[in-house]
């Protein structure tokens, strides 16, 4: 099973890397509007085990155009960032009122307060959350042509980073675990194993700004904020597959889903970055130097 989940974590995140590196921003985008729909259709699914009735075509539907929308008005100067800003919070507006609309004229529906709850849910978690990763990407210096250097960087940082906490929870988890964390939620993870994966977290975001020498393109990471960040990341990183897991344990499921060999579904693989991502990008936006 471990080597299962080494190859399949290596070929997820290799297309994660390439895709930032090398597509255009159409690319991204439709790459980033897969991603989240498959990890989105698997939310939903979850949701349908437990009975509840979703609108799951709404859902992705509205998380593509929350994907969109932001990828046709991000910049980095302030007065992009502003109107992008404008345009996302009139969508976000449109797709808690969609949903509502949908469920008033569903008359069949027998539970209409958990229908669009969870529908609302499934937007807000997995697309909302997906779309910081194009915020990441171009939100510091934008590129007409791809990813910019600054956005490949972030996004590499932040996958080592996070990716590192999986891993070295996973070992010390395994070699010194005793106390169950929740057990209730997730029977494998420990106390001892969260403690190890934030050391080793903290760990990377050192080796990181040491061998960047903390030029990340046009954003500066001084060594002080390599250590917060790669404390607060770990965290907030095992908040993400803790949270992944009380859903699956109120569905009923052990998976998101099979088709990554060892790991699961494409949320299993994505619900530490799912939660990080946005913690980094507002990071640096309020605590980080920007040239």
């Amino acid at each position: 099973m471990l080597k299962y989940r080494i190859k399949s974590a290596i070929v997820i995140l290799s297309g994660v890397t390439l895709a930032a590196t090398c597509l255009p921003p159409l690319g991204v985008l439709l790459f980033a509007i897969a991603m989240s729909t498959i990890a989105q259709l698997e939310f939903y699914r979850f949701m349908k085990d437990a009975g509840i009735p979703v609108r799951r075509f709404l859902g992705l539907f509205c998380g593509a155009m929350l994907l969109a929308v932001t990828m046709f008005t991000i910049g980095s100067d302030t007065d992009t960032l502003l109107r992008g800003y404008r345009w996302e919070q009139l969508v976000l507006v449109a797709i808690v009122l969609s949903v509502f609309v949908a469920y008033l004229f569903d008359s069949k529906c027998e539970n209409p307060i958990a229908g669009i709850s969870c529908t609302l849910l499934g937007i807000f978690y997995v697309p909302y959350l997906f779309n910081f990763y194009p915020k990441l990407a171009y939100g510091f210096e934008h590129s007409t042509i791809g990813v910019s250097d600054t956005g490949r960087m972030l996004i590499f940082y932040s996958v080592v980073v996070i990716k590192t906490t999986d891993i070295g929870a996973y070992f010390t988890g395994r070699m010194f675990g005793k106390h169950k964390m929740f057990p209730r939620v997730s029977p494998a993870k420990t106390w001892e194993g969260l403690a190890g994966g934030v050391v080793w977290a903290v760990v990377a975001s050192i080796v990181f700004c040491k061998v960047t020498l903390g030029v990340l393109g046009d954003v500066t990471l001084p060594m002080f904020h390599a250590v917060i960040l790669g404390f607060v990341l770990a965290v907030v990183g095992v908040l993400g597959d803790l949270f992944e897991s009380l859903i699956k344990r109120a569905a009923g499921a052990k998976d998101s889903g099979t088709k990554v060999p060892g790991m699961g579904g494409i949320l299993d693989v994505f619900d530490s970055l799912l939660f990080g991502v946005p913690v980094l990008y507002i990071y640096i936006k309020l605590f980080l130097d920007i040239s």
